[in-house]
């Protein structure tokens, strides 16, 4: 008799669209938290290099002597890894299951109803993945920086890259897709975990969109600052 090797089935709540929603928000909830921490620090760029370059140091040695040098940052790393791989599959698996739910397409293909935001998730999602991996190896390793990168000096390679024009529109355009993303998907977040009906859905929306807006802006202060010489 041949043995049969019958792979593990996934959980029954992760095989349900609603299970895969629940996923996403929560994945979601994560990505969001660290995108604000990230614009936040970033911030500390207009207080002068030195203060710059001692809250990147203490991103590398926080926790220590406990925590070795540089595991607390690989720690987050693997959270936020995890958690944008989460989003990825369940934001596929829900677009799978709807279009199996109705193999027929609709006659007309109008999306009157639908927001542009929601209707350029899935490409914006695909310019951040790629932004996320140019922006490490740009900032982070300096593979790709354009101008002099020296580890450990983030004002400087800041500078040195932000004051390319067409590292600032690059960074521009990648904004602007975490800006829609972060609008819609901080809407769709609140609407899974039910907190997007009645009276509040006015309110929830100008929430969504004021996140969105200040990440962005939050975000584009920096390099804008380096582009037009106003930094300290």
């Amino acid at each position: 008799m041949t043995d049969v090797t019958i792979a593990p089935a996934k959980p029954l709540v992760l095989r349900t669209s609603i299970g895969k929603k629940v996923a996403m928000a929560t994945s979601g909830i994560v990505l969001v938290g660290f995108v604000i921490g990230h614009m936040v620090g970033n911030l500390k760029f207009f207080f002068g290099e030195i203060h710059f370059d001692e809250y990147a140091h203490f991103l590398r040695t926080v926790g220590e002597p406990v925590i070795p040098y540089h595991y607390a940052l690989w720690a987050v790393r693997g959270v936020l890894l995890a958690a944008v791989s989460v989003h990825i599959w369940a934001a596929y698996a829900t677009t799978v299951q709807s279009k199996r739910a109705r193999p027929v397409p609709y006659a007309h293909a109008d999306t009157i109803q639908a927001s542009y935001a929601s209707r350029t998730m899935r490409w914006g999602g695909i310019i951040l993945l790629l932004f996320i991996v140019f922006h490490i190896l740009d900032l982070t390793v300096g593979t790709t920086h354009v101008g002099s990168f020296k580890s450990g000096h983030v004002y400087d390679n800041a500078v040195s890259g932000f004051k390319h024009p067409a590292v600032t529109i690059s960074y521009t355009l990648a904004m602007g897709a975490l800006c829609l993303h972060l609008f819609h998907g901080v809407w769709s977040m609140l609407q899974t975990f039910g907190q997007g009906s009645g009276k509040r859905e006015v309110m929830l929306r100008r929430l969504s969109a004021t996140i969105a807006v200040v990440v962005c802006i939050g975000f584009l202060s920096m390099p804008y600052a380096v582009l037009f010489g106003v930094r300290p």
